[in-house]
C-alpha cells in the first residue's frame, strides 16, 4: 500500500475514514466544523503539516459544489469584509504564534471561544446592522485566532448566528467565508512545501469518503428542522473550545 499507510493497521484506516465521514457530514450540513473534528484525530497519527495540507485540499475540492450553491444565498455585504479581515489578520496570528507564549495564547483562545458560546446560549442577539466595519472586525478576530491555532470559526459563527437571518443564509455565509479565507492558506502551504507526495497519496483514499459525506450532509440539511442547525452550531463551537484547551492535550494530541 502507499508509503503513508505502511505502518497503519486496517482498523486504524477504517477509524480515520469514519472520522473523516463524520467531519464531512457535519461540513455538508452546517457549512463548517469539519476541521474541528478531523484535525485533532489525524494529527495523532501523522505529521500535522501532512494532515492539514491533505484536509485543506480535500475540503477545497470536494466542497466546491457547496460553495457554488452558497454564492447565490450568501450576504456579500457582510461576507466580503469578514473574509478580507481574516486573510489579512491571519498573518498577525501567525506572528503571535511564533513570538508569544503558546500556552498563554491557547488559554486565551479557549476563554474567547467559551465566552462566545455562553453569549449565544444566553439568548443574546446582535440587533445592529452588519455594516462592513463590524464584519471586518469580526473577520479580523477570526483571522488572528486562525493564525494562532486554526480555530477561526467561532467568531464568525457567533456573529451570524446572533442575527435574525434564517439558517440557510447563515450556512451560505459560512461556506463562502471559509472558501475565500482558505485562499491565503493555500498560498502559504504551497510556499512552505506542505503539498507533498504523501498528501496526494492520502487524497486518493480520502476524497471519495469525504465527497459521499458532504452529499449526505447537504441532503440532511435540506430536510432538517431549522432549529437543529443552531443546536449543532453550538455543539461545534464547544468542540472547538475543547480541542483548543491545553488541559485536554493528552486526549487530543
Amino acid at each position: 500500500m502507499f508509503d503513508i499507510f505502511s505502518s497503519f493497521s486496517l482498523n486504524l484506516l477504517m477509524f480515520l475514514a469514519a472520522v473523516l465521514f463524520i467531519a464531512g457530514y457535519v461540513r455538508g450540513f452546517a457549512g463548517f466544523g469539519a476541521g474541528m473534528i478531523f484535525m485533532p484525530v489525524a494529527t495523532t497519527v501523522m505529521m500535522p503539516s501532512t494532515a492539514a495540507a491533505a484536509f485543506l485540499f480535500i475540503d477545497g475540492v470536494v466542497a466546491l459544489p457547496l460553495v457554488i450553491r452558497a454564492l447565490r444565498l450568501c450576504d456579500w455585504s457582510t461576507v466580503l469584509p469578514a473574509a478580507a479581515g481574516a486573510v489579512i489578520s491571519v498573518h498577525f496570528g501567525a506572528w503571535l504564534l511564533a513570538n508569544s507564549d503558546i500556552l498563554m495564547l491557547r488559554w486565551t483562545i479557549f476563554v474567547i471561544v467559551i465566552g462566545l458560546l455562553m453569549l449565544l446560549i444566553s439568548g443574546w442577539r446582535y440587533h445592529g446592522r452588519a455594516t462592513w466595519p463590524v464584519s471586518l472586525g469580526v473577520g479580523t478576530v477570526a483571522g488572528v485566532l486562525g493564525g494562532v491555532s486554526q480555530v477561526s470559526g467561532p467568531p464568525v459563527v457567533a456573529f451570524w448566528l446572533s442575527s435574525a437571518r434564517e439558517p440557510a443564509i447563515v450556512r451560505a455565509n459560512l461556506i463562502v467565508f471559509f472558501a475565500l479565507a482558505s485562499v491565503g492558506t493555500f498560498v502559504a502551504y504551497i510556499l512552505n512545501g506542505f503539498f507533498t507526495l504523501q498528501v496526494f497519496h492520502l487524497l486518493i483514499v480520502a476524497i471519495p469518503v469525504y465527497a459521499l459525506a458532504i452529499y449526505a450532509g447537504s441532503n440532511g440539511f435540506s430536510k432538517a428542522n431549522p432549529a437543529l442547525y443552531r443546536k449543532l452550531a453550538y455543539v461545534l463551537i464547544a468542540l472547538a473550545a475543547l480541542t483548543s484547551m491545553p488541559a485536554l492535550d493528552p486526549l487530543f494530541r
